[in-house]
């Protein structure tokens, strides 16, 4: 083990929307902690979660592949069937593999559901069991591991710790991610670096819903706004039933959001006081945002900005510049082969990693002009009236969305109807253009087909963009 291999703090907090930065001045949310670690982070302006839904967007993370050949193309309950095969390539196996010790706190939300985990887990919730058991065999090489699946009760959470049978959780009367911070700086007091450096994920499920269930410090702040004040964007309609849902639920989600960091304050604090500052990487981000009325819409898992766009900001001192980085896109698939590149193992990045390493894109010896990945596929799950689900591409400057609906005339076939935004020019995406009528939609809906195929995407629609990406030449430019 090379000496100056760096630690590895990631911090993930779930439904964590990038508006919801306080130093962004778009949300009216106050984060002194992540305002303080983003002046000295790179704060990546194109993060993009491909599939902004929990389980997909975590499978992705952690293993470098897309949905559909990570065993995970949708979000994972007892009603789907989905979870991540044992044996997958994973970045932390990687890292421990290499000499890391790993750690893994809080929500994970990648286990397959068996009939035992209704009885032990949270049990069932909108008509579904989402909390399971996750046993040693299967946790993708983390060492440590204090971690449940995916349950709600945020003021009386329970864990599964250590080699502990699925019968033995660990039931808390405390906030959670009070808690987790509470085994998250023991962590980070007790490793001994001299056998190796760390790897640990702390994995917080705040601010996702239920918002009420938070210390309610800051919530005042937020009732003392009026809606106009809460709700700042151009896309949010008052007037309509997500628009008054958000007014309701805004003071709740703001105050969690500033609870959350509050604790990643103490996070932060605890590598100082352990002086492990300079040789730790730190990465916030979160697997996710939220509508919150943009676009008539309240939550996630929907192409819009609000629902894609991720804070990811990653500080490692004397290696990584602070400042608003414009050049670097990084998407789902992404973060696994550049957290292996970063912590200096990009000769072990997994051949079945689909993603891009966009390491060399963070890091000051960087070319200036360089885009890492280029661009981010978009996934969008089956819908009554979008059939199969739409797909997209999202770049630096532009996004394109292929909506899609089955197509009365030919039995299995759709019909497709690309639309593209300007980003640079209409970041809420409020008008969009004639993708066909456009250069640029053109040339991302050849990129979009080409970058499916590639990802091994099983999408029903694949064969009708085919045809029209062959046809491309009867639109006028």
């Amino acid at each position: 083990m090379m000496p100056e291999q760096p630690n590895l703090l990631f911090i993930m907090a779930d439904q964590f929307r990038d508006a919801a930065l306080g130093f962004r001045d778009a949300d009216p949310t106050y984060t002194p902690n992540l305002d303080g670690l983003a002046r000295e982070s790179a704060d990546v302006a194109h993060a993009v979660s491909s599939y902004p839904v929990c389980s997909p967007h975590r499978a992705m993370l952690m293993t470098g592949q897309h949905p559909h050949r990570n065993g995970v193309p949708v979000n994972i309950n007892s009603n789907t069937g989905a979870g991540l095969p044992p044996d997958i390539d994973t970045w932390s196996r990687v890292l421990q593999e290499s000499g890391y010790q790993t750690g893994y706190i809080g929500k994970w939300h990648l286990e397959a559901v068996t009939a035992e985990d209704a009885i032990w887990g949270e049990g069932f919730r909108e008509g579904a069991v989402w909390d399971a058991y996750s046993p040693p065999d299967r946790r993708h090489g983390f060492s440590f591991w204090y971690s449940y699946g995916a349950a709600d009760n945020h003021l009386r959470p329970h864990y599964w710790m250590g080699d502990a049978p699925r019968e033995e959780k660990t039931i808390v009367e405390q906030w959670s991610v009070e808690h987790e911070t509470d085994v998250a700086v023991d962590f980070l007091r007790t490793v001994d670096t001299s056998e190796g450096p760390f790897a640990l994920v702390v994995s917080h499920n705040p601010p996702h819903q239920p918002f009420d269930q938070a210390p309610t410090t800051f919530r005042d702040r937020y009732t003392a706004l009026a809606p106009e004040e809460l709700l700042t964007r151009p896309n949010v309609d008052l007037g309509t039933p997500a628009g008054r849902e958000a007014v309701e639920k805004a003071p709740d989600y703001f105050s969690a959001v500033s609870a959350v960091d509050e604790q990643i304050g103490r996070l932060l604090a605890s590598l100082e006081e352990t002086g492990q500052r300079e040789n730790t990487i730190v990465i916030f981000t979160s697997d996710h945002g939220m509508q919150l009325g943009s676009h008539g819409l309240m939550y996630k898992n929907v192409p819009w900005e609000e629902s894609m766009s991720l804070p990811f900001l990653i500080r490692w001192p004397g290696h990584i510049a602070a400042g608003r980085n414009e050049r670097t896109l990084i998407g789902s698939v992404d973060v696994a082969p550049t957290l292996l590149g970063l912590t200096g193992l990009s000769d072990k990045i997994p051949d079945a990693m689909q993603g891009t390493d966009v390491s060399a894109d963070l890091v000051d010896r960087t070319p200036s002009g360089s885009n890492g990945a280029g661009s981010a596929i978009y996934y969008g799950p089956p819908a009554p009236d979008c059939g199969p689900g739409i797909r997209g591409l999202r770049t630096a400057d532009s996004k394109l969305l292929v909506d899609c609906r089955a197509d009365p005339s030919r039995p299995g076939r759709y019909l497709l109807t690309p639309r593209l935004f300007d980003l640079r020019a209409d970041p809420y995406e409020m008008r969009h253009l004639a993708a066909m009528e456009d250069a640029r939609g053109k040339e991302y809906c050849v990129q979009l087909l080409h970058e499916l195929e590639v990802a091994g995407d099983t999408w029903p629609a694949l064969e009708d963009l085919r045809a029209m990406v062959a046809d491309l030449d009867r639109w006028s430019p």
